[in-house]
């Protein structure tokens, strides 16, 4: 009982201490909002419950238990160690006087990893959110406005028959059309289908290359493939169900599409763009009537009035319901539908004064047949149009610095016009600018912790050493994935950096307890203290990796886009840490400590 609780009581700082400090790495990941913070922030919470559960096990549990079951253990009867733990300390023991002696040439090796890892990042790709792998798409097909319902019912059909001769469509389903009061109101000229895939054993970017040639031969069709999930975190981001969306604000119309052609062949040429489209938008013929208000202030009607009773004459008003079983169908009062159809029956519309006279329209306003848009997007209440598209074949950052480069130097804005980009590069760009800053701060909370702790801002500075050299596997990491960072990949280097630094508080205590133990030679404390501490730390870091090597390698599988990217992180960065974590730091710490001793 003795042995336990002085071993216990040995450790008990490094454990709350080292918990503490990954616990506080996690931190930034509950200041993300929007679409980033609902995916990743159950993670985090479910992260740091688990953490601190495992610290009161290893705290009360774990102490019992060794005091219950070591005593009849052989190794502890016998005396000896495991043969591969021996091994590894003896091989250990003698490669460390070496390094210490030559303390440069470790440092100058270090760095030089360093410095690649670095180098690397710029090479880097850039994303929002991984590519979903999600077993369906969604698929848009627009033509063009003021195509009849029955037109585009066949137009949907000859996409469906389409899509179904490839291999791995399994099933298909199609909306055309929206209601008009519906939130995400369509045309009929718009059709959305659903298509549910099967594995048959080809690479999906194979099948959507397919899928893409064959609906080219759609004549007057502007198509636009999406996956479900993929489709409304788009649309949630920038208004649009692609990628990338380049939003032209101005006044007029024309203009606007005008300026919107010239953007699609700016950036038709770029490299990983698909499904390139300006938003279809057309002029329909209408109706304007113009209220002569002079006339209606001589029959004392208000212009507000009038344009009401004209609404209700030719769209209709709802002016009560009928019960027929258990439906509800509202009734409306408006003029017959063969009494709207042409100028002449509207110039006899009457309308009620208040005197009580029935006067015609034609004699209250000016009627004439006009074209005006078949709609006007706005945003922020802007008018504006769109240029999507979707990346295939390249990250998501270069395309959209590609995009942003061809838009500047090839279509001028006129005065008054200007042009936003949207969807996730800028989702991207705002998260990551947050995710770093928040990181800083967690590294001076970490160092600050440390300091708190070992009182030496010395000994803070050499555990947070494991910081740079934990980054160097986590580069990595992200190239052995898809060479895409993405913010899953960034919290994985947040974890990372406080798990690393868990390695060094273990191996800093353990030589700082040997020094206090009366040992005066600085080398020989090291080399002691990073022997014993080689073993525990070896056996940390290991079941760590071990517990997220199967959510690294389901890297590219369907329901593993969030976990995969962040786990092959924390595994490469745990691996180059701690291997780095036993050479350097024992050297690093050798030389303040001389420095500090003269």
């Amino acid at each position: 009982l003795e042995v336990v609780y002085l071993a216990s009581r040995e450790i008990r700082v490094s454990i709350v201490m080292a918990t503490f400090v990954v616990m506080l790495a996690f931190l930034p990941l509950f200041f993300l909002s929007g679409v980033e913070g609902r995916l990743l922030q159950p993670l985090g919470v479910a992260y740091l419950v688990a953490l601190f559960a495992s610290l009161v096990v290893a705290l009360t549990v774990t102490p019992a238990l060794c005091a219950y079951l070591l005593p009849g253990a052989r190794s502890i009867r016998e005396g000896r160690e495991a043969p591969l733990a021996a091994w590894l300390r003896r091989g250990y023991g003698r490669l460390l006087p070496g390094l210490l002696r030559r303390p440069w040439w470790v440092l100058a090796a270090a760095m030089l990893l360093l410095a690649a890892a670095l180098g690397a990042v710029p090479r880097m790709g850039r994303a929002f959110l991984p590519a979903f792998n999600e077993g369906a798409l969604v698929i848009s097909a627009v033509t063009l406005p003021g195509t009849s319902l029955t037109e585009s019912n066949a137009i949907g059909s000859v996409i469906e028959q389409l899509l179904l001769e490839v291999p791995e469509v399994a099933a298909t389903a199609r909306r055309t059309g929206r209601a008009e009061r519906d939130e995400h109101v369509q045309g009929v000229e718009s059709s959305e289908i659903d298509v549910r895939l099967v594995p048959e054993g080809r690479p999906r970017e194979v099948v959507l290359a397919e899928i893409r040639e064959r609906l080219s031969l759609v004549p007057g069709t502007s198509i636009t493939i999406s996956q479900p999930i993929s489709h409304r975190i788009d649309h949630m981001l920038s208004g649009a169900r692609t990628d990338l969306a380049v939003k032209i604000f101005g006044d007029d119309m024309t203009t606007l599409r005008m300026l919107g052609s010239r953007t699609v062949s700016a950036i038709q040429e770029v490299p990983g763009l698909v499904d390139l489209a300006l938003e279809p938008q057309a002029d329909i013929p209408t109706v304007r009537v113009g209220f002569d208000r002079a006339a209606l202030a001589r029959h004392g009607l208000p212009a507000g009035q009038a344009a009401s009773t004209l609404e209700t004459a030719l769209l209709g008003r709802r002016v009560g319901q009928i019960f027929t079983g258990r439906m509800v169908v509202p009734l409306v009062l408006r003029y017959r539908p063969s009494e709207r159809q042409d100028l002449d029956e509207m110039w006899q519309t009457r309308l009620d004064m208040p005197q009580g006279a029935s006067v015609p329209l034609g004699s209250l306003a000016s009627i004439a047949e006009d074209r005006s848009p078949n709609f006007i997007g706005r945003e922020n209440a802007r008018r504006r149009i769109l240029v999507t598209a979707n990346v295939a074949g390249r990250d998501l950052g270069s395309v959209a610095a590609d995009v942003r480069q061809r838009v500047t130097a090839g279509v001028t804005m006129p005065e008054g016009y200007r042009v936003e980009y949207g969807g996730e590069i800028e989702a991207a760009a705002g998260a990551s600018r947050l995710l770093l800053g928040l990181g800083l701060g967690a590294v001076v909370g970490i160092f600050l912790l440390l300091v708190s702790a070992f009182r030496s801002a010395r000994d803070a500075a050499v555990v947070m050493i494991n910081l740079p050299l934990a980054l160097i596997g986590g580069v990595a990491g992200v190239f052995l994935g898809d060479g895409v960072l993405s913010i899953a990949a960034l919290i994985g280097f947040i974890a990372l950096f406080g798990i690393a630094a868990r390695n060094g508080i273990m191996l800093v205590r353990g030589i700082r307890r040997i020094r206090s133990e009366g040992s005066g030679n600085v080398e020989a404390a090291v080399i002691q203290g990073s022997v014993d501490r080689l073993v525990p730390i070896l056996m940390t870091a290991l079941s760590t990796g071990l517990g997220l090597l199967p959510a690294a390698r389901a890297f590219g599988e369907a329901g593993s886009e969030i976990q995969a990217p962040l786990a092959l992180v924390i595994v490469c960065g745990l691996f180059s840490s701690t291997a780095l974590n036993m050479l350097v730091v024992p050297v690093v710490y050798a030389m303040t400590a001389r420095r500090a001793a003269s």
